[in-house]
Parts: C-alpha cells; sequence; structure tokens
C-alpha cells in the first residue's frame, strides 16, 4: 500500500512515518506534504492507495485536497486526523468522501491497525505498486 501523508506539522509528519516504518505489512509512504498545493501535486504525481491528511494547512483546507482527491481517483481511501474534530467538520469531510475520521488527540493510534486491515481485506500489498 502506497501512502501519503499531508499535514503542515512537522512533528505529526515524521510520528506517522514511524508508525508506518513499525509495522510488518508492505506499507510504502511515498511522500510528506506539507501545505494544499503541494499535496494536490503529491497526490497527482504519486498516486497513492491512502491518504493521511490534515483539515487546516496553508494554502487552503483539507477539505479542498479531499475533493481533489475523490474527483481524481475516488477508490483512493482518505484518513482525516485533525485537531478539529468538530461535528460540522466530520460531517464535511464524510460528506465530501473521507473514509475515515480521526481526531488526533485520540484517534492517532487508529490509523496503523485500519492500514493494516485494509491491506489484508483488499489488493492493497499485492503486485507492483507495493514493492
Amino acid at each position: 500500500m502506497r501512502v501519503l501523508i499531508v499535514d503542515d506539522s512537522a512533528m505529526v509528519g515524521e510520528r506517522l512515518a514511524a508508525m508506518l516504518a513499525a509495522l510488518p505489512e508492505k506499507i510504502q509512504l511515498i511522500g510528506v506534504a506539507q501545505d494544499v498545493p503541494q499535496a494536490i501535486q503529491a497526490f497527482q504525481a504519486l498516486k497513492p492507495d491512502a491518504v493521511i491528511l490534515d483539515i487546516r494547512m496553508p494554502g487552503g483546507s483539507g477539505l479542498d485536497v479531499l475533493e481533489a482527491i475523490k474527483n481524481d481517483r475516488p477508490e483512493t481511501v482518505v484518513m482525516m486526523l485533525t485537531n478539529y474534530p468538530y461535528p460540522q467538520y466530520r460531517q464535511k469531510c464524510l460528506e465530501a468522501g473521507a473514509d475515515y475520521f480521526f481526531d488526533k488527540a485520540a484517534g492517532f493510534d487508529q490509523v496503523p491497525p485500519i492500514l493494516q486491515q485494509l491491506i489484508r481485506d483488499s489488493q492493497f500489498g499485492l503486485g507492483p505498486s507495493a514493492l
């Protein structure tokens, strides 16, 4: 499974990268973006299987990135991971096609097991894109 991390906090990106690297499943971190323009460019160039996406970032909103992802490749799994877990954000994200929505404070550790489950339940991790 090819994963793109989109978060304006380098510390969050590093923590997620370390969590993914520790997993036994075939998860490849293919990129990290820290603002909306970088995120959209990275998504289009790298075509990840999954994106871990923050809501508030420089250059726009994670919702903009989410919409671009789902318009281009709706099969891409998108996990929203935010410090702003308000019901209105959750609703907007899910309506826009987010597959998961987590509060960074309470749901950070849910990301790796969900990625592992996605690999077990699907084609992710098989074939040349997982190498």
